[in-house]
């Protein structure tokens, strides 16, 4: 059923803080991916929530690129390193960058699982990256983070390029390295002190031994606050609903988006409740827990194993993107299987 917006509910989730950014998807899907008019669907591509892209999102200067969004740095050549490589050897080639001062910069380090996702673009697929962009050489396909799993320490999270999914990878498999440097003052810490190799020094077994260090945005004590029939996160500024089952169960895509239209209809004078992104979904993991991947002592009930997003995967639009609650992964799933719940958000 379509879904009745008020013409503020775009502008007011768009002053969201800098934290929680638009997805940069600007066209809407059907359950089979056909590509059908946004107005009054709900999903991401009609609303367009969180902070808009600046213009030009990005500057190329020489061999390197300046993300206006994140206010970090990233090499321009994205296969600088030509070949994939573990997760340890990806930190001592990286070492090797500062000691040489690559690019006349020493602060090069492996972005965290956020720092590196936020270059996806949902709206554009091989590869996931906005469009117009300077970067060179994209490999489509995975690169690693510096962000180790909760479940697992001998594995590592990693972003696929070609449509912007999140998983972890043991760390003796291959992945392709994507160096960042800089201090973003947008993104959200991940909750778990990243890992970087050390910056300079000889050549040794030092360069593997792992620097505690966090980059982000440094969370709010407490993180979450009860306000009415819900709980405000102040970290994002995002209002979610405190039992985090809307469908009481798995349902498919579009009766997720039908529910959230439901008890819309049923509280027409309260603010509005709506399916979230994939980018305000991701924005509740705490990267050091798992099952759930919420911060510890979160104030939700009924937390289940997976939610759907308003966000079409691109590179399938009879997808959608989800969140794998357990491991804290972001993947997708058809639009037709019942497989996954509602966790409505809404705006201040």
């Amino acid at each position: 059923m379509p879904v009745a917006h008020p013409e503020t509910h775009e502008a007011t989730c768009r002053r969201m803080p800098a934290r929680v950014a638009a997805t940069g998807q600007r066209r809407c899907w059907d359950r089979f991916g056909e590509e059908i008019p946004c107005s009054g669907t709900g999903q991401d591509g009609e609303l367009r929530p969180g902070r808009p892209w600046p213009d030009p999102r990005f500057s190329a200067d020489g061999g390197l690129v300046r993300d206006h969004l994140s206010g970090l740095t990233w090499l321009r050549d994205a296969g600088h390193f030509e070949w994939p490589a573990s997760w340890h050897e990806a930190s001592a080639a990286i070492a090797a960058l500062n000691r040489t001062r690559h690019r006349g910069r020493g602060d090069w380090r492996l972005p965290d699982r956020r720092e590196l996702w936020s270059l996806i673009c949902f709206g554009a697929r091989d590869p996931a990256l906005p469009a117009g962009n300077p970067f060179r050489n994209v490999v489509l396909g995975w690169y690693w983070s510096s962000t180790s799993s909760a479940r697992n320490a001998d594995y590592a999270w990693a972003v696929q390029t070609t449509g912007g999914r999140v998983f972890f990878e043991h760390k003796e498999r291959d992945a392709f390295v994507w160096p960042c440097a800089g201090t973003g003052r947008v993104l959200a810490a991940t909750g778990q002190p990243v890992d970087r190799a050390p910056s300079g020094g000889a050549e040794s077994s030092a360069e593997h031994r792992q620097v505690p260090a966090v980059h982000g945005v440094v969370w709010p004590t407490p993180r979450f606050r009860a306000e009415g029939d819900g709980v405000r996160d102040l970290l994002t500024g995002l209002y979610w609903m405190e039992r985090a089952d809307l469908s009481r169960g798995a349902v498919d895509w579009v009766d997720a988006l039908a529910a959230v239209d439901r008890i819309n209809r049923e509280r027409p004078h309260t603010p509005r409740w709506r399916l979230p992104t994939i980018v305000e979904l991701e924005s509740l993991l705490d990267a050091r827990q798992c099952d759930p991947s919420l911060p510890g002592g979160h104030p939700f009930r009924d937390v289940g194993p997976g939610y759907w997003s308003s966000t079409t995967s691109a590179y399938e639009p009879d997808w959608a993107m989800v969140l794998h609650m357990g491991r804290g992964a972001i993947g997708v799933g058809i639009k037709r299987d019942p497989r996954y719940r509602v966790w409505p958000v809404r705006c201040p």
